[in-house]
């Protein structure tokens, strides 16, 4: 049998796969924190809830509906970004311009309805959603099994992730978002309707947590709790990128996922903690994040 540093391969290597499988809902949703925080400086704590509501929403489409994964792909992130433009819209916009400590208690209120809505009506118990018929199954590589779903996770969550700093950094639109966050009444001045912009900023980040949400929901189970237990983690993700960094929140939101599956193999105990361990370092070095710009 072959082994990487005293272990089997086919564990080191699958452990390596459970950390980049999480790296991918990691990079995802931080992307999502990193634009609304970089763009409209509101530390978004409902995010985790938003990625639970993608979750149950795709599992009621199924459940309720008969709406299979496909459909739910394009119509949940449609819902929660939508859902999110309301927030910001009727909520959030009366915010803008008072301490950020604001929104931060506003949007971990909003966490805490939207999680005990769920709570009350499901319970804390997980809902099963079973992947698609076209991606069951897995791949034999010959030095592991692959399994189809998780594979295709990875390769949509690199595609979204780089998709979407495409977007903000290398289009117009992009362009027009970050110079609305810098100086609204020179871009308002050009014709630009700002409040329109920064209302789909918010719902673009959204929308991503829910995207992330329906992805994850046939890896993990649907649960209310599924939103909190990951938030956290998501957090220190972006606090090691740097705050508002949107290449930083993608690189290290997979670069953690990975370190995280190797702790597993090497020392299972500080699996739990590591990204903290690393976020702690990282900050005592550079306390502007890895991305991130000092001042």
């Amino acid at each position: 049998m072959t082994m990487i540093f005293g272990i089997p391969i086919q564990a080191f290597l699958g452990q390596l796969l459970v950390g980049l499988i999480n790296g991918s809902f990691y990079a995802m949703l931080s992307l999502g924190l990193a634009i609304i925080f970089g763009l409209l400086r509101i530390i978004n704590f409902a995010h985790g809830a938003q990625y639970m509501l993608g979750a149950f929403i795709g599992y009621l489409l199924l459940a309720d509906l008969g709406i299979g994964y496909w459909p739910a792909l394009v119509l949940v992130p449609l819902i929660v970004g939508l859902f999110g433009m309301a927030v910001e819209r009727f909520a959030l916009s009366r915010l803008y311009g008072v301490d950020q400590l604001y929104g931060l208690l506003f949007t971990f209120g909003l966490a805490l309805v939207i999680e005990g809505v769920f709570r009350y009506y499901y319970g804390v118990s997980g809902q099963p959603y079973a992947p698609p018929p076209l991606l069951s199954g897995g791949t034999n590589l010959g030095f592991m099994f692959l399994p189809n779903y998780r594979g295709w996770v990875v390769v949509a969550s690199l595609v979204v992730c780089f998709g979407t700093w495409a977007l903000i950094e290398r289009t117009r639109l992009g362009s027009y978002l970050r110079a609305a966050t810098e100086n609204p009444r020179l871009v308002q001045a050009f014709g630009v309707n700002v409040p329109l912009l920064l209302t789909l900023t918010y719902g673009l980040g959204s929308g991503l947590a829910g995207l992330a949400g329906i992805l994850a929901a046939p890896v993990y189970q649907v649960s209310p709790l599924m939103g909190s237990d990951i938030i956290i983690v998501v957090f220190a993700v972006v606090v090691v990128g740097g705050m508002g960094s949107i290449l930083g929140a993608i690189v290290t939101g997979y670069v953690l996922g990975l370190a995280e599956g190797l702790t597993k193999v090497f020392y299972p105990e500080a699996s739990n903690i590591v990204v903290f361990v690393i976020m702690a370092l990282v900050l005592l070095v550079r306390p502007a994040g890895l991305f991130g710009r000092d001042g």
